[in-house]
């Protein structure tokens, strides 16, 4: 918790992501406030549907919003976010339709349009995000948290990179005492007093990390599999997708309802990387599915026993259970991962869910841009003060979203890979990117050039 007063320099109270009233220290230069903000929307197709947890996906939408900010000596700049809804993902429903979730999704964008074009105050970009998730909450009506922070992301995008680019740096090169107004302790409690984000974040770019392909629960494994062959010049199968790309790290789109389905999945996927003579690294992604961790322990076992090579090299496994830790507390991880590193995705919405996956034996956490910029630099901080796995996942990000995604995983210390499946689902989106910035949408030896993200803001735009 974070002592002092609650009352702000300026009036305004203003509360830390742990409740605590934020001590605010007199302002550093410079600090800015939002003075436009416009969002639309763009949809496209999927090349095939994706199938996880479950649910099949095939179409996106994207939010796209410019904003301008202003600062204290009257000059501005121009930002840019772009994140996909992922209403499936972000906002599951028994009794709602796509349609109903979407749409949702999309009346709260222009809810947070409007707040955050009327929102007056002053102060760095993580200051405002954390000022504005609160009002973004209270004006989204009940939906799930997780979904409003996915529709707040790009507004949050648009935020940081409009910073940088008043600064001409880069965003990642404005989390220190030089621009922020006070330390981590306002945000992240007592144990960060002291600490900025420049301690957890990198300043430059790891210049090259490896992709993660996905393996969608329908996608064909095997030329047995493929029922339509899509002849748009893109592999059917994996052991395809190894070769065209040279890919070294999957992700495996798991049942959790099915053991042997499961098992077998794993095995199958290993039989077609040894035939494309590739010895890949795997991330197990359950999209909380499993019933119970003994499923999770039954399954890693199956594994062991029957491709142990395909065990040594599991990298880490994914939000097996259900995404409210506190509903499902019987589900601790201690066990699981003692054998590998066990990750919440689903459940990381703020601080106090981190630290209560932490105390039921969950060991890493999966950073996305698509919870907002703000959410993912603050919680790799915390991930990384406690000793934690980090991984960077994306949402079928493409175009921006993805090159937002991908400047995170190259500022966070540690990070080796990213999640990278738009190129397979949704490649037309990519098709001017792939011109504009060859090096991070053209896959060589499973890697993307990250170091070209120098540019001013977020790089993107």
């Amino acid at each position: 918790m974070v002592e002092g007063p609650a009352e702000a320099p300026d009036g305004m109270t203003r509360r830390s992501l742990l409740g605590a009233p934020l001590f605010l220290a007199a302002p550093l230069q410079p600090e800015v406030k939002i003075v436009e903000v416009r969002g639309g929307f763009e949809d496209f197709l999927y090349r095939a549907p994706y199938v996880f947890g479950g649910k099949s996906v095939d179409r996106v939408t994207l939010l796209n919003v410019n904003v301008v900010v202003q600062g204290k000596d009257g000059r501005t700049a121009k930002g840019f976010g772009s994140m996909p809804l992922g209403n499936v993902w972000a906002y599951p429903s028994k009794t709602l339709t796509y349609d109903e979730t979407l749409g949702a999704m999309k009346t709260l964008a222009g809810k947070i349009e409007k707040i955050a074009g009327s929102h007056a105050e002053y102060g760095h970009p993580v200051d405002l995000g954390v000022a504005l998730e609160p009002l973004y909450l209270r004006a989204a009506d009940g939906m799930p948290k997780l979904a409003v922070l996915v529709t707040a992301s790009p507004f949050d995008a648009a935020v940081h990179d409009a910073y940088g680019k008043l600064l001409k740096r880069s965003t990642y090169q404005t989390y220190g005492q030089d621009t922020m107004r006070h330390d981590l302790a306002a945000y992240l409690g007592k144990d960060f007093r002291g600490e900025y984000l420049d301690r957890y974040i990198q300043t430059q770019p790891t210049p090259r990390i490896h992709i993660y392909h996905s393996v969608g629960g329908a996608d064909p494994i095997e030329l047995a599999d493929v029922k339509t062959p899509l002849r748009d010049g893109l592999p059917n199968t994996l052991a395809e997708w190894i070769r065209y790309n040279g890919l070294t790290h999957l992700k495996i789109k798991l049942n959790g309802s099915d053991l042997a389905w499961d098992v077998d999945r794993v095995v199958r996927i290993e039989r077609a990387a040894q035939s494309a003579k590739s010895s890949p690294t795997y991330c197990l992604d359950f999209n909380e599915n499993c019933p119970n961790v003994d499923y999770l322990l039954d399954f890693l076992s199956q594994i062991r026993a029957k491709v142990p090579a395909a065990f040594d090299r599991v990298q880490y496994v994914e939000q097996p259970t259900k995404r409210d830790l506190k509903a499902d507390r019987a589900n601790v991880m201690h066990a699981a991962a003692k054998l590998r590193p066990v990750v919440i995705d689903e459940s990381l919405t703020d601080l106090e869910s981190l630290l209560l996956a932490r105390e039921m034996g969950y060991t890493g956490v999966a950073i996305k841009a698509c919870k907002g910029q703000t959410q993912a630099v603050l919680m790799a901080a915390a991930a990384k003060k406690f000793g934690m796995f980090l991984c960077v996942q994306d949402l079928t990000c493409p175009g921006a979203s993805f090159v937002h995604s991908a400047g995170l995983a190259a500022h966070v210390p540690g990070i080796t890979t990213i999640e990278a499946n738009s190129r397979q689902y949704v490649p037309k989106a990519n098709q001017p990117w792939a011109n504009k910035m060859p090096d991070l949408f053209v896959i060589r030896d499973g890697t993307i050039e990250t170091g070209v993200l120098r540019g001013p803001g977020l790089s993107a735009v």
